[in-house]
């Protein structure tokens, strides 16, 4: 099976993976870049198979992880088989529902097969975490607890918000970072890789490897991404996009994204150089209609997750049953072949709107033009000179769609 892996940047270097996708690196980006260049770190991304949905948030760790994996470091993706049975917090103020062995299995193999698409399995050991915290005895969990302390454990932001409101917070839930940072001890590992919502938890796992081990325990710490409508990305949101999404309706949804999430997508999202995001923001700035950068991310994501042929008609699709669709019922705007300035063409059409409310919609970025040779532009100079004959349709504000007709001047 093909995947990311087969895509990713070439020539991956240190510095790559500890700068591109990545929040924190705790406690220093340089001490765990000097261990890299010395030796082949073990490292571990945990995952608790609480659910069997994965979606582009999901996929930022996984990325990360497999980054590490190409570089030939000792790569483990540990299944919290173990920790899932105590439940960690949800953050939602309630305990999380505990799962029985068959029904985490059956997510795991559902995780998996979706996660495939990122992993290469080849390159990555699988362990569980059951294995030794189920054997865990009475003595070694008391032992562990000595560790830390309770005011310690209490320094969790959700702990601290429930206690404000006077919420409930269940014992087998402060256990949980205790026994999420001995993995770091069973396995013995140099780094960490997880969410900013897993710090907490990752370093109680680096205060426990230095007081068992006395060895120095690395935190990375990947960005949460936002949702399509700017929101956490969430189910209940409906801002998500699923691995497992058709590649047209993956097209479709990333089409949605708001346009100052575009950038941050590309770099966290997808393998694309830095030079050319640094471009996209530079043209962006000076004008430029996001539109075009928006359609190249969906593209560049959707052929991640299906393959190129799928990206390029989903593209088709789109571009055929939306965009051309908004024009369909477009008024015709005539105007003479000649160099003129968007407000000046608009009023030679149907427009009832001002002069003045028009240079304040261009002011505002809600004036857009496309070119006949298929480019874009978001008009934000009202006194912008184009020439009319190149122009083929404008968009004014989101329902104002006008089809330009070019005639010689008599």
């Amino acid at each position: 099976m093909t995947t990311q892996a087969d895509h990713q940047m070439s020539n991956l270097t240190i510095d790559q993976v500890l700068t591109r996708g990545v929040e924190q690196i705790l406690p220093s980006k340089a001490g765990l870049a000097k261990l890299m260049k010395q030796q082949k770190i073990r490292l571990y991304l945990g995952i608790d198979p609480t659910g069997a949905f994965l979606h582009l948030g999901h996929s930022v760790p996984l990325r990360k992880l497999q980054q590490f994996a190409e570089l030939g470091h000792e790569v483990i993706l540990l299944i919290g088989n173990g920790t899932v049975k105590i439940g960690d917090p949800t953050g939602r103020d309630t305990s999380r529902p505990v799962l029985t062995d068959q029904e985490i299995e059956a997510n795991f193999q559902n995780w998996k097969k979706q996660a495939s698409k990122i992993l290469d399995f080849d390159q990555i050991e699988i362990r569980h975490n059951g294995d030794w915290l189920d054997k865990m005895m009475l003595t070694d969990f008391i032992k562990l607890m000595a560790k830390t302390t309770v005011q310690q454990l209490f320094e969790r932001d959700m702990f601290q918000q429930r206690l404000k409101k006077n919420l409930p917070i269940h014992g087998h839930e402060i256990l949980y970072p205790m026994l999420q940072g001995y993995d770091s001890v069973a396995m013995d590992v140099d780094l960490e890789i997880g969410g900013t919502d897993q710090t907490f938890n990752m370093m109680m796992g680096r205060t426990l490897q230095k007081t068992y081990h006395n060895k120095e325990k690395w935190v990375l710490t990947t960005p949460l991404i936002e949702g399509t409508d700017g929101r956490k990305m969430s189910k209940s949101f409906n801002n998500y996009v699923a691995l497992t999404t058709p590649a047209q309706e993956m097209y479709g949804k990333l089409m949605s994204l708001k346009d100052e999430l575009i950038l941050k997508y590309f770099r966290v999202l997808t393998d694309v150089p830095q030079a050319q995001i640094t471009a996209m923001q530079q043209a962006m700035k000076q004008g430029e209609n996001p539109m075009r950068f928006k359609k190249q991310l969906a593209k560049t994501i959707t052929s991640q997750y299906h393959d190129a042929q799928a990206a390029n008609q989903a593209e088709q699709y789109f571009e055929k049953t939306v965009q051309n669709q908004e024009f369909g019922q477009a008024q015709i705007c005539k105007v003479e072949e000649q160099q003129n300035n968007i407000v000046e063409m608009l009023k030679k059409g149907p427009i009832k709107r001002s002069k003045s409310a028009l240079r304040r919609l261009a002011k505002q970025g809600a004036i857009t033009v496309y070119f006949k040779d298929g480019q874009s532009q978001k008009i934000t100079d009202p006194y912008q000179v184009l020439e009319t004959d190149q122009v083929d349709k404008i968009k004014v504000g989101k329902r104002g769609f006008y089809q330009v007709i070019t005639q010689s001047k008599k």
